[in-house]
């Protein structure tokens, strides 16, 4: 176990983590991060987001640094690609700002070391990651769980760093959690009482998977866009051309941000160095029932046929 000066050393998104806040759901740090080291500290930001030039109400902007105020939560400083800064709100809740720091912050904060963050899971199949992304609601982790009781290990959820090398997309661990709805428990029949809310009143839950999770990059092999219609069976289509480029844009993370902050050049050059490297697909459902098993077999059945035409 490494410390700091800063309090413990973690390790997620590729990231060797130093934080001044408890962060629970992460592993404690064994090595040096693939993409570097962070810092997470708490300090008075009132001053630098009254003087922060505003792109909106909530959202400030002013070079290397992106600035946010989540109400009654607290202010957020990413800053360089390499230090978050924490100005909690007065009664915050513990668990929502780290909510904050792993997800949006995170968000960020890769952005600024150009990787991308995919909205999404990623789980190993066949020995390479494969990713499921979708809009909010769309059944990405409902369906990601399932696959893991099938024998796939988790990659990540919820944010699924993508780096690139030699012109191949890298998925890169993020912890070991996942994010389940009530719902999405009562249908694979998980008790909610094992697990804790994640945060006071919320009917998400955190559910760790440490052992089904894996921990080290692989190459990124396909992507399963996931969408959601009134009625009809489970289908699975190809995505082709441009579309496999609107796909990718649509479901990175916080992608509302990447104007406002000024890196679309830079997010345009990332999906195009790899975006013909990828097979992608789309895989339809209903809106009504539990049909994962349906999913999940339709997608390993894509694989194995990727599998036997390489």
């Amino acid at each position: 176990m490494e410390s700091t000066v800063q309090g413990l050393a973690y390790q997620a998104f590729g990231l060797q983590i130093h934080s001044e806040f408890p962060l629970p759901e992460l592993p404690l740090a064994d090595k040096m991060g693939l993409a570097g080291s962070v810092s997470v500290v708490q300090a008075d930001l009132a001053e630098r987001w009254q003087a922060i030039p505003k792109v909106t109400s909530s959202l400030g902007v002013s070079g290397n640094e992106v600035m946010f105020e989540a109400k009654g939560t607290a202010v957020f400083s990413i800053q360089g690609g390499n230090t978050i800064t924490v100005s909690p709100a007065p009664e915050a809740d513990p668990d929502c700002v780290r909510l904050f720091i792993l997800g949006s912050c995170m968000g960020v904060l890769l952005m600024q070391k150009q990787i991308l963050p995919l909205h999404g899971s990623a789980l190993v199949i066949d020995g390479q990651a494969y990713a499921l992304v979708g809009r909010s609601g769309a059944g990405k982790s409902t369906l990601a769980s399932y696959l893991m009781d099938q024998g796939s290990p988790l990659i990540s959820d919820d944010v699924i760093p993508v780096m690139v090398q030699n012109g191949h997309p890298l998925a890169i661990p993020g912890y070991p959690q996942q994010k389940l709805w009530q719902q999405s428990l009562d249908y694979l029949g998980m008790n909610s009482s094992l697990y804790r809310p994640l945060f006071e009143r919320e009917t998400k839950f955190a559910v760790p998977v440490h052992d089904r999770f894996h921990s080290e990059p692989l190459p990124l092999a396909g992507v399963f866009e996931l969408s959601v219609t009134r009625e009809g069976p489970v289908a699975l289509e190809p995505i082709q051309g441009m579309q496999r480029f609107h796909a990718l844009y649509h479901h990175t993370y916080q992608r509302a941000i990447v104007d406002r902050i000024g890196i679309r050049e830079w997010h345009f050059g990332m999906l195009a160095s790899f975006i013909n490297r990828l097979p992608m697909y789309r895989l339809t459902r209903p809106e009504q029932g539990f049909n994962a098993p349906a999913q999940a077999s339709l997608i390993l059945e894509t694989i194995r046929q990727q599998v036997k035409e390489r």
